[in-house]
């Protein structure tokens, strides 16, 4: 007698990738950033801007690690300060428009129809513009400072995450598990916040950290415009402005300091959002 043969399908679970030393290094970084801006007041050396008109432009010596601008103010320690609103501006603006591109997206790629049409036309119109434009106009209507172009970024980089969401919550509504449990009763609020909205918010996040570094560096530029964050406030695209005198004397380590530290800090939010999507992505199912 034979044994009937059974097929079995056995779905093998992605292997567990090994972190990079580049992602290490990154996130390292990134950590080192942050907790120096949390804990500025007892990491910085001086008062960030406490004046020493007979210490301009000195070089890096042990008083002054990394020296001092052209009102003798230290740089390590307006460095450490101006973490605080180089990193807190992109923070708020990539929660912000995450928050609010998934909840549209969510409403388009759900609903579909004639409001995924218009909500999408509403994206053609936001993406016409660029970010940095929009957060100009912001900056002239509501004034310079912080508070207008992080609302305004907010504004324009919520289409970016609501385009992505759109997608995947469309082709998350034509899956078996959806129809399941519209079968068994559920209705389509809750089938959407309780059921797709979690399925599509680990792969939207991941793809929302390659903005920060986008968006650190524009609030940067307004800053370097003048537009941003204002003196005496310590900030490092003010203090790039602020270092422009010291080019002309060779003086170029006030502006290269900060400019370096941007750099940095948006190459490794770029190189761990990468690696974030490639996890994410990977383990998800075509």
């Amino acid at each position: 007698m034979t044994t009937p043969t059974m097929a079995v399908e056995v779905l093998r679970a992605p292997r567990a990738r090994r972190a990079t030393t580049t992602f290490l290094v990154s996130v390292g970084v990134l950590v080192a950033m942050t907790l120096a801006a949390a804990l500025a007041p007892l990491i910085a050396p001086y008062d960030p801007d406490a004046v020493d008109l007979s210490a301009f432009y000195a070089p890096p010596s042990p008083a002054h690690w990394l020296g001092t601008d052209g009102l003798g103010r230290d740089i390590l320690s307006r460095m450490v300060y101006g973490a605080r609103t180089a990193l807190l501006g992109p923070l708020l603006v990539v929660v912000s428009s995450t928050v609010l591109g998934i909840l549209l997206g969510l409403l388009a790629g759900w609903r579909g129809g004639w409001l995924d049409a218009v909500l999408g036309r509403i994206f053609d119109v936001i993406f016409a513009f660029p970010s940095l434009l929009i957060a100009i106009m912001a900056v002239a209507l509501f004034g310079k400072g912080l508070v207008a172009p992080v609302i305004a970024m907010s504004i324009a980089y919520a289409p970016f995450v609501a385009r992505l969401t759109r997608s995947l919550v469309a082709a998350e509504r034509s899956r078996p598990y959806v129809a399941a449990y519209r079968v068994q009763g559920f209705g389509g609020p809750w089938i959407a916040f309780r059921r797709v909205l979690p399925n599509v918010t680990p792969i939207v996040g991941a793809q929302s950290t390659l903005n920060f570094g986008y968006v650190l560096a524009e609030l940067a530029a307004l800053s370097f415009l003048g537009l941003g964050v204002q003196a005496p406030t310590a900030d490092w695209g003010a203090m790039i402005n602020e270092a422009q005198a010291g080019l002309i004397g060779g003086h170029f380590l006030p502006a290269l300091v900060p400019a370096v530290a941007v750099v940095i800090v948006v190459v490794a939010v770029n190189v761990i959002g990468e690696e974030l999507s490639d996890r994410i992505g990977g383990g998800i199912p075509a």
